[in-house]
């Protein structure tokens, strides 16, 4: 029978609910998805990015530099069941420094969950996060953390939100006392009382919700899917990751209402979720997880249709094809088979280099999923070896963690020694800390007379020339793509008036040929 013909292909899509964490560093971001994931029954303890020894060891942050630092560093992908929806929950960097990480997560989710520290309200990260979310008209739910602390008046949070953001506001549920005496939450999309322990009717702090519901309810809009699901609206939890208020009000709601898959935009047209057709973007690559077997996995996001153990598929940006032996689900470094996955799951993919961020996988179809993006880094750095005797060693490890997206790799084309991109220090920290724990190979870096990097475009004459022309000053990228490096913005700006037919890009975006 064919899946156009079987209803529980349709049904297994409705119930996926695919979602990012998103928030400044700081708000608690890793604390709830570790609440998220015990309120799912994913796990009996949750962890604690604050607490000591075992206890720390948070199941999404499963990297060694992310243990020790307390952060987020790399997106973590984690599948479990929920209220009859199967959640796959992405974790991603709360540090600046891993933008593009991030972004990448963010195509291939349906929606995502904001955090705000209620104290702190939107912060600078928040603020990127979102935008970048609303360029892809993401749904946003938000959860306002924190409420067991000094924090600010929910009025003046929401209003913030709605100013800030430009994002209408809509309360769905309500905290029940303030800092040291919060002891859970009013449910108003439901009508429900959910505190930690019960009080009585003439208690002050229920005295003070109902009277603040009585000026919300008149003064902010009600819940509209139709907006939501356009991301225009945001509804708004009050919790407390750390003592677990508000968490089940979040995970019912993205049952009740969270967006299953959508959409997936290609290069001649748009994939949509229930389409037989098995189709799928690989949005992060991911090697080492398991060190003992030196491993390589493709996450990749199914857009459309449903994926079966052993099927063969097509990779479209090299023509070849390949069965998929071993399909995993994830739950953070853990893993287990997956003999089936339906659109909007997320699945690991093992191979040895074949595929690269970007790819898109189908069952013969020749099209090719756009908007994932890489950014010019802001830093630029040559790595230097600290054994001349593990070059070859340096060179493997280099490219494997470019494909992965830890840094980008430039190789110049005069022979000189090659250069690293990022956008922040950390990440040069974290190549320094990887290349040493997983490769074996000690590295320092040296500072290079450029601080910019522009991919190009053109007449293929032209740019021929203007190689020529230009040797010590290119590089080609992971992909042969050429890439100009400039000492200067003033230098950057004279060389585009002077190659009129050249197009400098700071930005390629990946299902998108370059040159």
């Amino acid at each position: 029978m064919s899946d156009t013909a079987n209803p529980e292909l349709g049904k297994e899509i409705v119930r996926r609910r695919t979602f990012a964490i998103i928030s400044h560093p700081d708000a608690g971001k890793t604390t709830l998805t570790e609440r998220i994931l015990r309120a799912g029954g994913a796990i009996q303890l949750a962890g604690n990015v604050r607490a000591k020894g075992e206890r720390r060891r948070t199941r999404s942050d499963w990297m060694a530099i992310e243990r020790d630092r307390g952060i987020s560093v790399v997106s973590s992908v984690m599948t479990f069941d929920y209220g009859g929806c199967v959640f796959n929950l992405l974790d991603t960097p709360g540090h600046e420094d891993f933008s593009e990480d991030t972004y990448r997560t963010l195509t291939a989710v349906d929606s995502a969950v904001m955090v705000i520290d209620a104290a702190k309200g939107i912060e600078d990260r928040t603020r990127k996060l979102f935008e970048i979310c609303r360029l892809r008209d993401i749904p946003i739910v938000t959860f306002i953390n924190k409420m067991d602390r000094e924090a600010q008046d929910p009025f003046a949070l929401l209003d913030e939100i709605a100013s800030s953001l430009a994002l209408d506001t809509c309360p769905a549920t309500w905290p029940v006392g303030r800092a040291a005496t919060f002891v859970g939450t009013y449910d108003l999309l439901n009508g429900k009382l959910n505190t930690l322990t019960p009080l009585a009717e003439s208690d002050e702090r229920l005295t003070q919700m109902r009277e603040e519901l009585e000026l919300a309810e008149a003064a902010l809009p009600e819940f509209d899917r139709e907006s939501f699901d356009a991301g225009h609206l945001t509804p708004v939890f009050f919790g407390s990751a750390i003592k677990e208020i508000g968490v089940t009000d979040l995970l019912d709601a993205l049952v009740a209402f969270g967006p299953s898959p959508r959409a997936q935009a290609a290069e001649n047209r748009t994939v949509t979720a229930d389409e037989p057709g098995m189709t799928a973007l690989v949005f992060k690559i991911q090697a080492n997880m398991d060190p003992n077997h030196r491993d390589r996995i493709a996450f990749a996001r199914i857009c459309s249709g449903r994926l079966t153990r052993g099927m063969k598929l097509r990779h479209t940006r090299t023509g070849k094809s390949f069965a998929v032996h071993t399909p995993q689900f994830f739950f953070a470094q853990d893993r287990h088979l997956a003999e089936e996955a339906f659109a909007g799951d997320v699945v690991g993919i093992p191979n040895h280099g074949t595929l690269r961020i970007g790819d898109t996988l189908t069952e013969g179809e020749d099209i090719r999923f756009t908007g994932v993006p890489h950014f010019a880094p802001e830093i630029l750095r040559r790595v230097r070896l600290d054994d001349a005797m593990k070059a070859k060693k340096l060179k493997q490890a280099l490219v494997q963690l470019a494909e992965e997206g830890v840094v980008q790799l430039f190789r110049p084309q005069d022979g000189a020694p090659p250069i690293v991109g990022v956008v922040g220090t950390l990440q040069l920290d974290v190549l320094q800390a990887r290349l040493r724990a997983e490769y074996g190979v000690g590295i320092g870096f040296d500072s290079t007379p450029f601080s910019l990097a522009r991919w190009i475009t053109g007449p293929r004459d032209k740019i021929e020339a203007f190689t020529a022309s230009n040797r010590s000053a290119m590089a080609d990228d992971l992909d042969d793509d050429p890439v100009f490096l400039a000492t200067s913005n003033f230098m950057m700006r004279r060389t585009e008036e002077q190659n009129p037919d050249i197009r400098f890009h700071d930005i390629k975006q990946i299902g998108i040929e370059i040159g």
